[in-house]
């Protein structure tokens, strides 16, 4: 780490981030990217087409630099995209439980930021096709509606939920504040309880998954998911546990969700001291062959600051110094500030196994929204968009 304080250091990825930015929006525009091609972003290029999951983050980084510039550019565009995401509404048995994903940064945040009508109606719709994945028996939200091939789990994924699922939770507490109606929250609360008990584990390392049966709720095993293996900790799907159970907390005000956040956000942090605060794609892995995923260290990082906010003036400390100290190691290895290139943060890694020829050690766009996010945080600009 070079001897800048971090402030130092905030400022003038604060001021690369404006240039970047404002070219990229220039460039993209309104086109949907995930990951690009020869520096270069192509429209709807994940998997899923308008109903890939990732659709929502540059949206989502948009609004951000909106909050943060007032430039309205990035509101143009980002409302573009959210008006594109109608089609994946209209074709909805695609959609399984990213819809949080896609809705929370396009349509819940323009409705925040414009009071947009149709923004809303969007975002309610996703709320409710959420909603309706809910098990009462099991207490959870189904993740998928078919099984993904490269990953080792059964064919029937009617009772399957994965920690992913936590970041969608926050559209469910939004629809029950704006419509007055506590189902929503009440699926988001008993899933996130599910998930407390049956996913992370005692001393704060996550399962991926989690393999109910639909029809008893009776639980059945943790297969290994998206990370090394069975028995594993998968380093995203932890990221998504610390921020996950921080929102949690923000919305309820549960203390056992704030607990668990920061015994996730404990494990994290353990795992990247001994690893030069660099994100591994799993810290429960062979040492060989070394493989990172950027984006578990920019979702850690934003977790940490969402629960430096809910903690007291002795504690906040550790989370905001751990965040900072991630995102410096990664900033000096993997990020791209050149503007006349597609993409910040490198080295994402989609699945442990590479085989499966998902996208190792490449930029992925959540990765750029969260380490955006991240940086406005810091900086005091971020829009609260989960």
């Amino acid at each position: 780490m070079n001897s800048l304080s971090n402030q130092e250091w905030l400022d003038q990825v604060y001021d690369k981030l404006l240039v970047k930015m404002k070219a990229e929006c220039d460039r993209v525009g309104s086109m949907i990217p995930c990951t690009p091609k020869d520096g270069r972003y192509e429209d709807l290029d994940a998997a899923g087409g308008i109903s890939g999951w990732t659709n929502g983050f540059w949206p989502g980084m948009l609004w951000q630099m909106y909050e943060a510039t007032g430039d309205e550019s990035y509101k143009a565009a980002a409302q573009k995209i959210d008006e594109r995401l109608e089609e994946a509404l209209q074709e909805f048995e695609t959609l399984g439980h990213d819809v949080g994903f896609m809705y929370i940064p396009s349509s819940v945040a323009n409705y925040r930021k414009t009071g947009d009508k149709c923004a809303y109606r969007r975002a309610l719709h996703a709320a409710t096709i959420l909603a309706g994945r809910y098990n009462p028996t099991g207490r959870f939200i189904r993740a998928w509606n078919h099984r993904i091939s490269v990953l080792d789990i059964r064919d029937d994924v009617s009772g399957l939920i994965i920690i992913d699922c936590m970041i969608n939770l926050p559209l469910l507490y939004w629809a029950s504040k704006e419509t007055g109606d506590s189902r929503f929250a009440q699926i988001a609360v008993n899933h996130a309880k599910t998930a407390q008990q049956y996913i992370v584990r005692d001393d704060g390392s996550t399962n991926h998954m989690a393999d109910f049966d639909s029809a008893t709720g009776e639980f059945l095993s943790n297969p290994g998911g998206q990370g090394y293996g069975v028995g594993s900790c998968w380093s995203r799907g932890l990221s998504w546990a610390i921020y996950g159970f921080a929102l949690s907390y923000r919305y309820t005000g549960d203390e056992s969700f704030l607990a668990t956040a920061k015994k996730c956000a404990h494990y994290a942090i353990a795992s990247l001291a001994v690893n030069d605060w660099l994100p591994l794609v799993d810290y429960r892995a062979p040492e060989e062959p070394v493989k990172y995923d950027s984006t578990a260290g920019m979702a850690t990082a934003c977790g940490l600051l969402e629960i430096a906010e809910h903690v007291g003036d002795l504690e906040k400390k550790l989370y905001i110094e751990a965040a900072f100290r991630i995102l410096r190691a990664c900033d000096a290895k993997f990020n791209n500030w050149n503007p006349d290139e597609d993409a910040i943060v490198g080295y994402g890694t989609m699945f442990y196994h590479d085989d499966y020829n998902m996208g190792t050690h490449v930029p992925i766009i959540y990765g750029d929204y969260y380490l955006v996010e991240a940086i406005l945080r810091l900086k005091g600009k971020a829009l609260q968009i989960w």
